[in-house]
C-alpha cells in the first residue's frame, strides 16, 4: 500500500493528534468497474508543479491546503462524520517521488474521518469533495507531516502533493450518535431516526458485500436487524419496520449463499416470505438454497412460483435450467448404480455356474466337446439373464 513506509492513514505529525466496518442487486459504479491499479501511480497533471500556485483553490485561507479539481463529482460534499473509500497517491517535490499509494487495492477500505484519516490537510481536502470527484492537493508542512517530517521517507519541513479520488462515502453520524445512547434512550427515539440508522448499517453491509467481505457484511446486516427489534405502537409503524426487515432478510439470504450456508440462506428467505408471500426475490433465494442442499422438489416449487411472478427473469430461468440438469444427472447416476448392481449380481451368478462344470475324465476330446455344448446352453441362459439390462437402455 505504501512506498517508503509513510502514509496518510493514522499519521498526525504536524497536524492535529489522532482520535483514540448489496440492495446488493444495485452495485455501485466503483464495484462494477474498479479503477485499474496503475491509475494512482501514473504521472498526474503537472499543473501543480509550476512555480505559481495562484490558480489553485485555497481551502484554508492561509495557503496551507490548495486544491485543483481534475474531475467533478456528484451529490453533496463529504460530511465530517463520514466513512470514505478513496484512491490516493502521495508525492514529494515536483511529482517525481511517490511515497504512498493504495492503487493496488481493488476495493479500498472504508476509512473514518478523524479516526482512520488523521492527516489534517487531507481531511480538509476530502470535506471539499463529492462522490466521484478527483483532485490534486498541495499541503504545507503545517497541514501534513510537520517540521520534523516522517523520516526516512519524508524530510523535515516538506510540502507534499496528493492525488485523491473519492469512490464512495457513507455518512455515519446518526449511527455514531445512536450507539452512544442507552437502551432506554434508543427506545424513545422517533421511528424515522431508527429507520435511518438501520438503513445506514445496511449500506455498510452492502459496501462490504461488494468488497467480498461476506462475514463482515453479514454482521452489519444482523446489526441493522437488531436495531429494528423495537416494538411498534401502530400498524403504520410496523409496516415501515417490516419493509426495512424484508430488505435485510433478502440481503442475509444472499450473503449466506455466498458463505455456502444454504440452511441459513433458506431460513432468511422464508422469513422474507412470511412478510411478502409473493416476493419473487425471496422465492428465488429459497430455490437457490434448496438446490444447493439437493432438495430438488422443494427447489422446483420455489423457483416455479418465482417464475410465475417474473416469467422473463433470466436468473430465475437459468436456475430452473440448472435444476433440470441436476435432476437429469441424479437420475442418470441412479440408473448407472442400478446397472452396476445388476451387473455385479449377474457376474457372481455366472461364476457360480462355471464353478460347477462336471468335467469328465474319458479324454481331452470328449471333455472339450462336452464343454462346448455346456457353454452353448449357459450362453443362452446368460442372454436371458442380461435382458433386464437391455431394458434400461
Amino acid at each position: 500500500m505504501m512506498a517508503g513506509g509513510a502514509g496518510w492513514e493514522g499519521l498526525g505529525a504536524g497536524g492535529r493528534d489522532p482520535d483514540p466496518d448489496p440492495d446488493p442487486a444495485s452495485a455501485p459504479a466503483w464495484a462494477l468497474a474498479p479503477t485499474p491499479a496503475s491509475t494512482p501511480a501514473s504521472t498526474p497533471s503537472l499543473s501543480l508543479a509550476s512555480e505559481s500556485l495562484q490558480p489553485l483553490q485555497d481551502l484554508t485561507g492561509d495557503g496551507g491546503v490548495r486544491k485543483e479539481q481534475l474531475r467533478p463529482g456528484t451529490g453533496q460534499p463529504v460530511p465530517p462524520s463520514a466513512s470514505v473509500a478513496v484512491r490516493y497517491s502521495g508525492y514529494l517535490g515536483n511529482w517525481n517521488k511517490l511515497f504512498c499509494s493504495n492503487g493496488n487495492s481493488k476495493y479500498p477500505r472504508l476509512m473514518k474521518l478523524g479516526k482512520d484519516i488523521t492527516l489534517w490537510g487531507l481531511e480538509i481536502g476530502l470535506l471539499s469533495m463529492t462522490k466521484g470527484e478527483a483532485a490534486l492537493f498541495v499541503l504545507t508542512p503545517e497541514y501534513a507531516y510537520g517540521q520534523r517530517g516522517c523520516p526516512p521517507s519524508i524530510p523535515p519541513n516538506t510540502t507534499v502533493l496528493f492525488k485523491v479520488e473519492v469512490l464512495d462515502f457513507i455518512d455515519s453520524e446518526e449511527c455514531d450518535t445512536f450507539f452512544e445512547l442507552t437502551c432506554e434512550q434508543r427506545d424513545r427515539l422517533p421511528l424515522e431516526k431508527v429507520l435511518k440508522v438501520a438503513a445506514t448499517e445496511r449500506e455498510f453491509g452492502n459496501y462490504f458485500f461488494y468488497k467480498q467481505c461476506f462475514k463482515i457484511a453479514k454482521d452489519r446486516y444482523k446489526r441493522a436487524l437488531s436495531i429494528l427489534g423495537r416494538s411498534s405502537s401502530s400498524k403504520a409503524e410496523q409496516s415501515q419496520i417490516n419493509a426495512s426487515k424484508l430488505l435485510l432478510f433478502l440481503n442475509l439470504s444472499l450473503t449466506y449463499l455466498k458463505l455456502e450456508r444454504a440452511d441459513r440462506a433458506l431460513k432468511y428467505g422464508e422469513l422474507a416470505l412470511e412478510m411478502d408471500q409473493g416476493n419473487a426475490k425471496a422465492l428465488f433465494r429459497c430455490g437457490q438454497a434448496c438446490l444447493y442442499m439437493r432438495e430438488y422438489s422443494k427447489s422446483r416449487d420455489f423457483l416455479a412460483r418465482a417464475q410465475c411472478i417474473q416469467p422473463f427473469n433470466r436468473d430465475i430461468n437459468n436456475e430452473l435450467k440448472k435444476l433440470a440438469s441436476n435432476v437429469v444427472w441424479q437420475s442418470a447416476s441412479s440408473l448407472l448404480l442400478s446397472k452396476t448392481k445388476l451387473w455385479n449380481a449377474s457376474v457372481y451368478w455366472l461364476k457360480q455356474i462355471l464353478g460347477k462344470i462336471p468335467w469328465r475324465t474319458t479324454g481331452r476330446i470328449q471333455d472339450e466337446r462336452y464343454y462346448k455344448e455346456y457353454m452353448k446352453v449357459e450362453k443362452e441362459m446368460c442372454c436371458q439373464m442380461f435382458d433386464p439390462l437391455n431394458s434400461y437402455g
